[in-house]
């Protein structure tokens, strides 16, 4: 498992950076051509929001994958280390029913409503991206599941530990 994590990982991490790029690029380019050229892009809003729905969905999964997103953990570190595993299979499991729920399952139903829907500015359909959701859904399931048998097998700490408490 740990070999395919690591290519996803780079995968994630490549398109992030290309997708941002051109998110960047994009928005210089509307800019550009509202401001100077006096002539705004028709294209670069349709292009700008596809690019920054994709970047946003993939660097989600990447997060994911560090077990970076965000964790309201003040009380579970107060509790014994079997009750704070209990807490960290309960959330991957939760993370888990959220992703194929929503992500994969809804992913999928909303791209393939939106799938006859024609852009009006770009050669392309609405449903394409809705695909990011099914997409990235799968990836943070898979990270879920990487994750959650980790922790069951000791690999992992069950809650992340500060480096460097603060005092309150």
């Amino acid at each position: 498992m740990e070999p395919v994590k690591r290519g996803l990982d780079k995968v994630l991490q490549w398109a992030s950076v290309i997708l941002f790029a051109l998110l960047v690029v994009v928005v210089v380019w509307q800019v550009f051509t509202r401001q100077v050229l006096d002539s705004p892009s028709a294209w670069t809003e349709e292009m700008a929001r596809y690019t920054f729905v994709w970047v946003g969905l993939f660097a989600t999964a990447l997060v994911f994958s560090e077990r970076g997103h965000i964790a309201v953990d003040f009380v579970v570190k107060k509790l014994s280390p079997s009750r704070q595993k209990a807490v960290a299979v309960f959330v991957q499991l939760a993370i888990i029913f959220f992703a194929v729920v929503v992500l994969v399952y809804g992913g999928i139903r909303a791209a393939s409503g939106a799938w006859n829907q024609s852009l009006s500015a770009l050669p392309t359909q609405v449903g394409v991206m809705y695909l990011a959701m099914p997409i990235c859904g799968a990836m943070i399931t898979f990270y879920a599941i990487y994750h959650l048998q980790a922790v069951l097998r000791g690999a992992e700490e069950a809650i992340e530990h500060d480096e460097d408490p603060q005092v309150v």
